[in-house]
């Protein structure tokens, strides 16, 4: 992991590269206003940004939920990160992109003629897939939050924005207890979601999740597990459960794009813990990203491949065949 401190760090801000001690939006931007703006955190794994196509596709599909404009086309903001990657020398990292509404002092009310305001920022993480190693050193424990998830009527799941007070507020509830993680129900009592991950359990001999069609963010891992446990042949169930059915459950696993697939080791102090399907989902996802963003060469090295639209990988240019090329 790279040991560049975040002062020394470079990020994107509209357009320019600028040291990450300097970078800063104005006190108008709405985003820091109100909460008025998108993004999107992406894993990059040897210099790729692991699933670009479905995290651009959402991002754009959350701008389109605010009525905000994406000021640059999908291919410019990539450009953007990737250039933000090299500029720190980092092959694999985090990345957040966020797209706010731009300055405004007009109150409340947008403009008709915003001016977006972009931003990528990143840090440094360990190398993932079937050689690297988690980013989480034990089990999630989770609590039953009374804070609920905010309906889709009052603010779409499926747009991911800056405004995360529900999510803070079911966090801080977790203080009063050795829990790590806060699992959010609808306000009609059933399952949701974790404050910042995806739900997934095995119970009679089916992977289960809370179905999209409740207040649940469509997590860009939680699309990868269903193509992997669907071609593995695990039967898997979308549908609505309420917490007992989590309680009781003979494994558990949260997903997220930087957790991946972290076992659930309690639920509300009951033990419930990973299991052979949490495993071996984990597997196959680590077998996904070298697949999509590693190059095992004969030598034992890596280098970084390009992802495409479909999920295949192809070499990026320039890269030498036998040494790590940058992103």
């Amino acid at each position: 992991m790279s040991k560049v401190s975040a002062d020394d760090r470079q990020y994107h801000v509209d357009g320019e590269l600028v040291a990450a001690s300097e970078a800063t939006v104005s006190v108008h931007d709405r985003g820091f206003a109100y909460g008025d703006a998108v993004f999107e955190t992406i894993r990059v794994y040897g210099g790729v940004p692991f699933r670009w196509a479905a995290h651009a596709e959402r991002l754009a599909e959350s701008a389109a939920a605010l009525s905000l404009p994406l000021p640059v086309e999908t291919a410019e903001l990539r450009a953007r990160v990737i250039e933000t990657l090299a500029a720190n020398d980092f092959q694999e990292a985090t990345v957040k992109l966020s797209v706010t509404r731009g300055s405004d002092t007009r109150g409340l009310t947008p403009s008709t003629e915003p001016e977006p305001t972009v931003v990528v920022t990143v840090s440094p993480l360990s190398r993932g897939g079937t050689a690297g190693e988690r980013v989480w050193d034990e089990p999630a424990r989770l609590q039953t939050a009374k804070t609920q998830r905010v309906p889709d009527r009052a603010l779409p799941s499926e747009a991911k924005t800056h405004n995360y007070l529900n999510q803070i507020l079911a966090r801080l509830e977790t203080r009063v207890s050795d829990a790590t993680e806060a699992l959010v129900l609808d306000t009609d009592g059933y399952v949701a979601e974790a404050a910042t991950a995806n739900l997934w359990f095995v119970a009679d001999d089916a992977l289960r999740t809370p179905s999209l069609e409740g207040p649940v963010l469509p997590g860009i891992t939680r699309e990868t597990v269903l193509e992997l446990a669907r071609d593995e042949g695990i039967p898997v169930e979308e549908g609505r459960y309420e917490p007992d059915d989590v309680r009781a459950a003979d494994e558990a696993f949260l997903t997220s794009s930087i957790r991946e697939v972290k076992p659930i080791a309690t639920v509300d102090g009951v033990a419930v813990g990973g299991g052979p399907v949490t495993t071996l989902v984990g597997r196959l996802y680590d077998a996904r990203v070298d697949a999509a963003c590693y190059d095992e060469n004969d030598d034992g090295s890596d280098s970084p491949r390009e992802e495409t639209d479909s999920g295949e990988t192809a070499p990026q240019e320039g890269t030498d065949d036998s040494q790590p090329s940058g992103p």
